[in-house]
């Protein structure tokens, strides 16, 4: 398929969504350009706020593919993706983003990611989600552990 062809998909899956109750956003990983997984939104109809479009179709695509490494594969996003989506991307090392509708179109229907780019960009003691650090040095342990084992898989 062409990256038109993808990104229609990823277009037609959104609309679909909006008709089945869920959010305006709908999202294609290919490889090659064939379609390897989709995802839409569905975290009102899931009670679920991680169930955004493309993590559905990251955690699809990993599953089918058995390796958290979606290298080699591209994802067409009816929606630039938002920060938690961002991440996850980077996270599976997908190759490009293709997307439609930018974040200020989001921003216009409701969709607004901008307090989050802002909030991270403040020192933690002015954000307005309270952060505390405790047992550090518990934690450590943990750290040491995976530093020095040896049948680790690293990401």
């Amino acid at each position: 398929m062409t990256k038109e062809e993808l990104m229609h998909k990823a277009i037609a899956l959104s609309k679909d969504n909006v008709s089945n109750g869920g959010g305006p956003f709908g999202a294609v990983i290919a490889k090659n350009g064939e379609i390897i997984a989709t995802g839409v939104n569905r975290v009102t109809a899931n009670n679920d706020p991680t169930a955004h479009a493309e993590v559905s179709a990251i955690r699809e695509a990993a599953a089918k593919l058995k390796t958290f490494d979606l290298s080699g594969c591209e994802i067409f996003t009816s929606c630039e993706p938002c920060p938690m989506c961002l991440g996850a991307i980077y996270w599976a090392r997908l190759d490009k983003i293709y997307y439609a509708n930018d974040k200020n179109d989001a921003a216009r229907i409701g969709f607004s990611d901008a307090f989050i780019y802002e909030e991270l960009s403040l020192p933690k003691e002015q954000r307005h989600l309270s952060t505390e650090r405790l047992l550090a040095d518990e934690a450590m342990e943990t750290f040491v552990m995976w530093s020095n084992s040896e049948d680790k898989i690293e990401y």
